[in-house]
């Protein structure tokens, strides 16, 4: 069985192309959504981020994200210390729960590609990404536009991933999309 991932910056439209796939039928597992899932109910998670960050990463058993996100802040260190806790207890869930699909924005950042068989990035115009960070966060041009410039260049992305779809509010996604799925379908 193969595995596959829809990975893209801030802003490209990975999420609505998950939305599209699950129109069709395909489960997509959320990253994101298990990292906090996990944060939030595991054992072995808690005690491990205590362990390194300090009796404030949880208050009275919730998830205590300022204490978190300070330590996480301090240094490229600190972020790889928790990234090596929460990545590999997010991937083995993924490949415990049998889904096929995930979705995830750091696949490359993090290292993670090599749990999945393909990668299919979801790239959108700059001026386009932040357009739709300013509407769905309701923020300002410039914070919209720090978040996506500190994100990776989304060419090096498309270039790494396998393959491409383009969200630029002209080319037609669906049409992308089944693309895909049908070279994916011949491929497994």
């Amino acid at each position: 069985m193969n595995r596959y991932c829809i990975t893209g910056g801030i802003g490209a439209g990975k999420s609505y192309v998950c939305r599209l796939l699950n129109e069709r039928g395909i489960a997509i597992y959320d990253t994101d959504k298990q990292a906090r899932h996990i944060i939030n109910t595991s054992q072995a998670i808690h005690d491990q981020l205590v362990s390194l960050i300090g009796p404030d990463t949880y208050i009275d058993g919730v998830y205590n994200t300022a204490a978190v996100t300070k330590f996480l802040l301090a240094s490229e260190a600190n972020k790889q210390a928790i990234n090596s806790i929460v990545h590999p207890a997010v991937m083995d869930d993924f490949l415990r729960s049998g889904m096929q699909w995930m979705e995830c924005a750091i696949i490359y950042e993090a290292h993670l590609e090599h749990f999945v068989d393909k990668v299919i990035a979801v790239t959108a115009p700059r001026e386009v990404r932040i357009q739709r960070i300013m509407q769905r966060d309701s923020i300002p041009y410039d914070r919209a536009a720090q978040w996506v410039d500190g994100q990776t260049n989304q060419q090096e992305v498309a270039q790494r991933a396998d393959y491409v779809i383009v969200n630029d509010g002209k080319t037609d996604l669906n049409k992308q999309v089944d693309e895909i799925l049908k070279i994916i379908k011949i491929e497994d």
